[in-house]
């Protein structure tokens, strides 16, 4: 039930994801909490949907893991993950029947705005995403950010907004039921896409996502010799910025085997932060493979393609002599 971003393909197929029940309705529910609302919003159906439910805090993903299992809910798949990385990259085009967004965070103090997530390339985004008469579904009981988020489907230029009561399962979350008991309320809209215009998968920072894949050549690499006197010791913390990534490398640790070190990487690119590991081994021949490794189950992005050539940057610096590059 809970996925790690290396775990989906880009795009996905939702067969792949739900093989017991590939043909039912998929809802994504972005800010699931400690995930009251699906057990309530599926029982309105007469089979639960496809539920895709996405989360930006461990503990609510934990919560709503159990919450979902004492359900019965198994056609069901958790993420951690920033919600823009999410959609833009997971979801195919014209493949879900509703994005559910309850109760987000209005960031509302002055400047904060761009940390909204209801904003124009959001909806440009999740109106591909949908199927023809599918929504996004909004409640909140934030009146600012409601009338932000209708102003920004509307500019968008590919939304209709449509206001209404929210559904009864919406309002038995934790936020909801906390400001009914302050005696306030909840504004709801729907969302619903005008044009269905084809948005590419996995463009974050104008680059591309691509799942790991051991076989795959394009895994980032380099081939270099070390000189004779090669010191770990002389690595110290850097950073390499380009212009839609941050690479920050932060330590070199030797491994058992003989020769060997990894360094550790944290990468930056727009929503997308990921720390990737990239080790250097010894080869047979003498030489060391400078490689992305698999461990945490990296994306390979624009950013991790950078980290390892950061890498190979910092071991040249060293004195080390490249002999191919592949990033």
């Amino acid at each position: 039930m809970i996925f790690r971003l290396g775990d989906f393909h880009f795009p996905d197929d939702p067969a792949r994801l739900y093989p017991d029940t590939p043909d039912r309705p998929w809802v994504l529910e972005v800010g699931f909490g400690d995930g009251r609302f699906w057990p309530h919003y599926a029982r309105t159906f007469p089979e639960p949907p496809n539920y895709l439910g996405v989360e930006i805090s461990g503990v609510s993903l934990l919560k709503a893991h159990r919450r979902l299992k004492d359900a019965g809910l198994k056609n069901a798949v958790l993420t951690k993950l920033p919600a823009e990385v999410l959609v833009a990259g997971v979801i195919p085009h014209g493949s879900l029947d509703a994005i559910v967004v309850n109760f987000p965070d209005p960031w509302p103090k002055a400047g904060h705005e761009e940390h909204r997530l209801l904003r124009v390339p959001f909806f440009q985004v999740a109106a591909s995403r949908l199927k023809p008469g599918g929504a996004v579904l909004l409640t909140t009981d934030h009146d600012e950010y409601f009338e932000f988020a209708c102003a920004q489907a509307e500019a968008s230029g590919v939304m209709r907004v449509e206001r209404a009561g929210p559904p009864p399962a919406a309002l038995e979350t934790k936020y909801a039921l906390k400001w009914r008991d302050l005696g306030l309320g909840a504004q709801h809209a729907r969302f619903v896409p005008t044009r269905h215009d084809p948005v590419p998968n996995g463009a974050i920072s104008g680059g591309t996502l691509v799942p790991y894949s051991e076989e795959d050549p394009t895994v980032p690499h380099a081939v270099l010799t070390l000189p004779a006197d090669f010191s770990p010791q002389a690595f110290d913390k850097q950073t390499a910025r380009g212009g839609t990534w941050t690479v920050v490398l932060l330590d070199l640790y030797a491994t058992l085997r003989r020769g060997g070190w990894v360094a550790l990487a944290h990468v930056v690119e727009g929503d997308l932060t990921q720390e990737v590991l990239v080790g250097i081994t010894e080869r047979e021949d003498g030489t060391h493979l400078v490689r992305l490794a698999k461990f945490g189950g990296p994306i390979i992005t624009p950013g991790v393609k950078a980290a390892v050539g950061a890498v190979t940057q910092w071991l040249e610096g060293q004195g080390a002599v490249v002999k191919h590059r592949g990033y």
